[in-house]
């Protein structure tokens, strides 16, 4: 017998003799025996809690159940009527017929919830949640007209939500969150008058939010956030007056906020983050004077930031950022003195910061970053002693930096990155003792960098880059014993390199290029892009490192005279791409007129296609847009090229990747087949090839360009791996494996990318992964047949490559695997890729493998975290032909995340 047909009918057993058996004033013998039976049939742990359920003779009177048995609950009668075995390891779940209160949560219960759940009809309590419960919710479950509490979250129920659930009108709460339930909420629902908590959150609902959940006027909590829904928010919520919490976020909700919802006066908050809401802020927004939390981020808002937000003193966290408002800040914001969490970057907001922002004494975070702000920076925030994260980011602001910044001595992270400081850099920055990312980047800071830069030992990263910073390299970097990545290119820095830098440890990611530095290499080497005189003497530990192709530069005035400049890097860093855009329809031309700047493709090879481009774009626009490939536009050096960004029309960008010269000469014919191809290719989760020239100067590809850059930068940031929460991990997982499915399984002929890698997976303004480099090596290798040299990033290459150099898909499903491990752990699983698929699922959790610079992840999301490692797992088998497929994958992944 199956276990699912064991488990109903053990049920159909115990619900028949509880029925017949009669009430003992001592106990119910015969129940006793009854739980004994069941027990039998279950797999229980050793040590389990059921221990305590033991047989008692025949002729005792002893109510050994209702005293001393664990999780039973006796009435006066001495019947059975509770039934509590939360966190008691049960393997499946049985039911019975006279309980009042069932809690059977947090267990391991598996298969489905059986349609006999309805005969319970004395039921008011049933906890099944954070369980393996598979399978739909029964509409059976709609006879229980006495229950009051139902909570089946963090399971794995697929399927709709019944309609009969509308029939449980005692009900207070309902959880159905965590799950995978999909199609409409039902109308119904609006029956449930006595409903204080509905949460049906985290699952795969669609359609809209039914008006009818507006009867239900006793509701505190609504929950509808991670869901498919779309139209507009019920106006009919208005009539919620009870309601505390409001949470639609992630969805896809559309429209205005409904100017309704300003007199829901007992909401404390109010999530309606990643939607397609459009039209203004609600200018009534503070009449909800009981709000702490307000998000609306990730929406099309527009119009002004309301000045009636003063009045919300109670507001904590007010996230308005990734919209389209405008304006200035108004200065009445610096009147919410409970605010410790303020973000409005990726608007168009203008004007200057307000001076009473000094006010907001409890703040501990701000984020501006990327409007049009102007004027200086306050020297008001030198008052906010709590402020741990700054950032200013990415917009207009000049003047020098205050030196009352230096008494945020609490500041972990500020970044003042593209704007148009100048001055020099207070020696104020060495009372940041906490601080570990630091960021001036591109302004126009000159003078000296200061010595106190010493002081900064928790100090991770460090950008000075595209400044005017002139003089020797302070000696005191040495003490940035915690830098694990230094920028000071394209400054005016003298001196000797190895003076600065011998005393840092090993594997520092340093670039020093573009200035007047001189000396040797020193011994703590990674360098990137480090620029040094002609002829220099190398030393040091450099094993690893590659030596690009030099440079040569003129000097100017001196035609016979060279100036050396010598780029080395890391060994196939992946391309970094950064931005968004979306073009036209596809057009594939070759250029066949002839010029003297422009020779014909009969006389040179010449080809140019750029497919998805609104706009006449011609190879000269390419030069143009990058000034001729220099090094300004550069944002990535990859195996097969350097990366450049092209702003081709006002505010529409393109990463061009020129190709190294080792990889220009090409047999056209098919490298323009395979063009056609790949520029078909249309997939969320993989960057998209707008076209190709070949020229007889420069060969380059034209991609889409992502803003956020690679997953890698991300992973190897203290500071922006806390930004990838559980959720956005798994996700990236997913995409990742989504956009590998398409390129396998959708594709004719599949494509192989042959060097997946945290490099080469770039993310998008939602933290969405899309695959890059995608088409590369198939291009670059036009063979026939799979064999083909080792290609791909050292430590995600499949084994069987190394001894057979047999390309295939299952080595992508390899790389897969690193990639998935790579993300939940945030470092390279290094020697473990050989161990991990021997270990045990139990010692594959997120307490012993996760990324420790994150919270440990919920009970719900732990799961799905679980599940990406067991996969990663099966993908690393190093017998290629036991490694799933892709397609397996994802649907194992579809079908278990949220």
């Amino acid at each position: 017998m199956s276990s699912s047909n064991l488990l109903l009918f053990s049920i159909s057993l115990l619900i028949i003799t509880f029925s017949v058996i009669p009430n003992f004033t001592s106990g119910s013998l015969e129940e006793a025996n009854a739980l004994l039976k069941w027990k039998a049939s279950l797999e229980i742990p050793k040590n389990s809690l059921l221990s305590s359920w033991i047989s008692i003779p025949l002729n005792s009177s002893a109510s050994v159940p209702c005293t001393s048995w664990f999780g039973v609950v006796c009435n006066a009668g001495g019947s059975i009527q509770k039934l509590n075995l939360t966190s008691s390891g049960l393997m499946e779940i049985q039911l019975l017929s006279k309980l009042v209160y069932l809690d059977f949560s947090k267990n391991k219960f598996s298969g489905v919830i059986p349609p006999e759940i309805g005969n319970m009809h004395q039921l008011t309590i049933l906890y099944l949640h954070s369980n393996n419960i598979s399978g739909p919710i029964p509409i059976e479950l709609g006879n229980l007209k006495s229950l009051t509490e139902c909570k089946v979250y963090n399971n794995q129920l697929s399927g709709s939500i019944p309609s009969s659930l509308g029939n449980l009108t005692s009900l207070n709460i309902l959880y159905l969150y965590g799950n995978q339930l999909s199609g409409h909420i039902p109308i119904e629902l609006g029956n449930l008058k006595s409903l204080n908590k509905l949460d049906v959150g985290e699952n795969q609902l669609s359609g809209s939010i039914p008006s009818s959940l507006g009867n239900l006027t006793s509701l505190n909590v609504l929950y509808l956030f991670l869901n498919q829904l779309t139209g507009p928010i019920p106006i009919e919520l208005e009539n919620l007056k009870s309601l505390v919490e409001l949470d639609v976020g992630d969805n896809q909700l559309s429209g205005s906020i409904p100017s309704s919802l300003v007199n829901l006066s007992n909401l404390q908050s109010l999530i309606l983050s990643v939607n397609k809401l459009s039209g203004p802020i609600l200018s009534g927004i503070g009449k909800l004077k009981s709000l702490t939390h307000l998000s609306v981020r990730g929406n099309h808002l527009s119009g002004f930031i309301p000045s009636s937000f003063s009045d919300l003193r109670s507001l904590n966290l007010l996230y308005m950022h990734h919209n389209e408002l405008v304006g200035p800040i108004p200065n009445e914001l610096g009147k919410l003195k409970s605010l410790t969490d303020f973000q409005v970057n990726n608007n168009q907001i203008s004007g200057s910061i307000p001076l009473e922002f000094g006010n907001l004494t409890q703040l501990r975070r701000l984020n501006l970053c990327l409007n049009h702000l102007v004027g200086e920076i306050p020297k008001e925030f030198g008052k906010i002693k709590s402020m741990l994260e700054l950032y200013l980011a990415g917009n207009q602001l000049s003047g020098v930096i205050p030196l009352e910044l230096g008494f945020c001595e609490l500041l972990e992270v500020l970044d003042l990155s593209k704007n148009i400081l100048n001055g020099s850099i207070s020696r104020s920055i060495g009372q940041w003792s906490q601080i570990h990312y630091l960021n001036l980047s591109n302004n126009k800071i000159s003078e000296k960098i200061p010595s106190e830069i010493g002081k900064l030992v928790h100090l991770t990263e460090l950008d000075l880059s595209h400044n005017v910073l002139t003089k020797e390299i302070p000696s005191e970097v040495q003490s940035l014993q915690s830098l694990q990545k230094l920028d000071l290119s394209h400054n005016r820095l003298s001196g000797s390199i190895a003076d600065a830098f011998t005393g840092l440890p090993n594997g520092i990611d340093i670039n020093l290029s573009y200035n007047e530095l001189s000396g040797p290499v020193p011994h703590c080497a990674n360098f990137v892009n480090a620029s040094v005189e002609s002829n220099p003497d190398l030393c040091g530990n450099i094993t690893g490192l590659k030596l690009c192709p030099s440079q040569i530069m003129k000097k100017k005035n001196d035609p016979f005279h060279h100036k050396l400049i010598l780029v080395i890097t890391l060994p196939l860093i992946g391309a970094v791409l950064l931005g968004v855009c979306t073009y036209g329809l596809i057009a594939y031309q070759q250029q066949k007129k002839k010029s003297p700047q422009k020779p014909s493709d009969e006389e040179t090879g010449d080809y140019f296609s750029i497919t998805g481009f609104d706009g006449k774009v011609v190879y000269v626009d390419i030069l143009r847009a990058t000034n001729d490939f220099d090094e300004a536009y550069c944002i990535g050096i990859g195996g097969y090229g350097i990366v450049y960004k092209a702003e081709l029309q006002p505010n529409k960008m393109v990463a061009v990747k020129k190709l190294h010269s080792s990889f220009e000469n090409v047999d056209h014919n098919g490298f323009l087949n395979e063009v056609r191809a790949l520029t078909n290719i249309r997939h969320r989760n993989i960057v998209k090839l707008y076209g190709y020239c070949s020229h007889v100067r420069h060969s380059f590809l034209i991609y889409e360009y992502l803003e956020k850059g690679s997953l890698g930068s991300f992973l190897r940031s203290d500071v922006l791996a806390k930004e990838l929460d559980w959720l956005k991990r798994v996700n990236i997982v997913k995409g990742i494996a989504n956009g590998l499915v398409y390129m396998h399984h959708d594709c004719s002929p599949p494509i192989i990318h042959r060097d997946i890698s945290i490099a080469n997976i770039l993310l998008d303004s939602d933290y969405e992964a899309r695959i890059s480099d995608f088409g590369t090596s198939k291009l670059l290798k036009l063979d026939s047949s799979n064999w083909t040299v080792i290609a791909g990033t050292y430590g995600y290459i499949a084994p069987e490559l190394a001894f057979m150099m047999v390309a295939n898909e299952k080595c992508d499903v390899y790389s897969f695997g690193v990639v998935a491990v790579e993300v939940i752990m945030g470092r390279h699983p290094g020697e473990l890729l050989t161990t991990l698929p021997t270990l045990s699922a139990d010692h594959l959790v997120p307490t012993n493998v996760g990324d420790s610079r994150i919270p440990p992840p919920s009970f719900e999301v732990e799961k799905q975290v679980k599940l990406v490692l067991s996969l990663s797992r099966a993908c690393l088998n190093s017998n290629p032909h036991e490694r799933p497929t892709m397609q397996h994958v994802s649907n194992l992944l579809m079908k278990d995340l949220l």
